[in-house]
Parts: structure tokens; C-alpha cells; sequence
């Protein structure tokens, strides 16, 4: 799923492994991300070239994505803006939350407070290794928490199972401490752990049966940003294994 606007190019720092690189996407990223998407989501849900642009042009400092180090592929994209809380309270739908409208530049300033347009990957360590790219980026910024739209794939066999079940029940059931949603654990495991709404026709989605849960996750430490902003980022890019462990 996605939504895409023009702005300079972001050159920046990234990390890196063996497999692949992290770092702040670029306008000539496009067409990989393209890929990306194909690979990972319908044709009606893919985002096209010219939305992937936007996003790029209009955040280019909440766009991130992993790359494999030997063919440059796209293994894993994440998608931000910035957005106020009482937004995501009032919005019924994804497009609701992702949409860029004037307002959205004014909001920047006034909040701490991230939406996550999407997260695609095709490589779990690629995906995970974005969020260990961008923590001490957000921890310089003083961004405190991020938001976000989530399938919840088990819904349509659960209700097989059990049809008078209620979808805000399901969404909050636990197993072994964790979601018993697959999606949803998920996103607990990666500190997405807050269930802020579940929403019927958030986004299309058939085995969701269209219903999305939105999710907070707290940026660890980010209470301390009078710090983190005084320290250069190269030193909190060597402090982001400890920062990720704590998620």
C-alpha cells in the first residue's frame, strides 16, 4: 500500500553488512523500489513510480531503505511522515493517515509524532537492520513515537473457526504473551506494542477482510532527546546496538 511529491536529493550515512546496505533512499532509488513493491504487494495496492517519488521528495529524511550489497536490489523500504496524534485519532482509513495535504508541512514542527506510510520487505535481517539505521536518526531529531496501519491476516480463518468472534477481540488476543495475529506479533516483536484502533475498511486486504489495526511503537530513550540532539550522530550510530536491543 502506499501514496507518493519533489524536493533535493538526500545524501547521507548508511550501514552496512555483508548482505546489504541501509540508507536514506534517493530519487534514482525509484526504480528498485518499483521491484520492491511488485514483489511484495498487489497491483492495487503497489505504489506506482510517481508516488514512490513523492514520498522520497516531500521526507526525504523519513525515507529508508536496504539494498543488497552485491546487486544494489531493493530488499526492504520504510516510509515515514510526520503527523499529529489527534490526526491518527480521527482518520478511518490508511489513506486518511498517509495522504499529504498543506496541513501536513505545518504539523511538522508542532510534533514528535511519525506515521509509517509502509514497510515492504522481501528479507527479514534487511528490514529490521532500517530500524537500526533510522533509531539514532530519530533520537537526533526528537522524534518520540511511530505509528502505523496493520493487517491482521488471521481474521478471515479465525472467524472459520469461530464465527460470532468480534474482530476487536481477536485483534487483542494473546498467546504466549505475544498477538496471536501473525502480522501483529510481528510488529510487537519490533516494538510496536500499543493497539491505538481497529478500524473496518482501513485498507483492502482479503484475509484482514479489509479491517487494519493501528499500532504506536515508543522510540526507546527518546525521553532523553536534549541529550542525543547535543551528541554527534556518528556517535549515536555507534550506540544503535545497544538502542535496538531495547526495542
Amino acid at each position: 500500500m502506499s501514496i507518493a511529491m519533489s524536493a533535493p536529493v538526500l545524501a547521507g550515512p548508511c550501514t552496512s553488512t555483508r548482505a546489504h546496505v541501509a540508507r536514506f533512499l534517493r530519487a534514482d532509488d525509484v526504480p528498485a523500489l518499483l521491484r520492491l513493491e511488485h514483489r511484495q504487494w498487489t497491483q492495487g495496492q503497489a505504489a506506482d513510480a510517481a508516488e514512490l517519488l513523492r514520498r522520497i521528495e516531500a521526507y526525504p529524511g523519513l525515507c529508508v531503505g536496504a539494498f543488497c550489497s552485491a546487486t544494489g536490489e531493493a530488499l526492504a523500504s520504510l516510509f515515514m511522515k510526520p503527523v499529529r496524534r489527534e490526526q491518527i485519532a480521527q482518520a478511518r482509513s490508511w489513506k486518511d493517515c498517509a495522504r499529504f495535504v498543506d496541513a501536513d508541512t505545518e504539523a511538522a514542527p508542532r510534533t514528535r509524532s511519525l506515521f509509517g506510510i509502509s514497510l515492504t520487505s522481501v528479507d527479514p535481517k534487511a528490514a529490521w537492520s532500517l530500524i537500526g539505521f533510522f533509531w539514532p536518526c530519530a533520537l537526533k531529531r526528537g522524534w518520540c513515537d511511530i505509528y502505523l496501519g496493520s493487517p491482521i491476516p488471521g481474521l478471515k480463518r479465525a472467524l472459520q473457526w469461530e464465527h460470532q468472534l468480534a474482530v476487536e477481540h481477536y485483534a487483542r488476543a494473546r498467546r504466549g504473551g505475544l498477538p496471536q495475529d501473525p502480522q501483529l506479533r510481528y510488529y510487537h516483536r519490533r516494538g510496536f506494542r500499543e493497539i491505538v484502533a481497529v478500524r473496518q475498511g482501513y485498507f483492502p486486504h482479503e484475509d484482514s477482510l479489509d479491517y487494519g489495526v493501528v499500532l504506536r511503537g515508543r522510540i526507546p530513550l527518546a525521553r532523553l532527546w536534549p541529550l542525543w540532539r547535543r551528541l554527534p550522530l556518528p556517535l549515536l550510530r555507534r550506540m544503535s546496538r545497544f538502542i535496538t536491543a531495547l526495542i
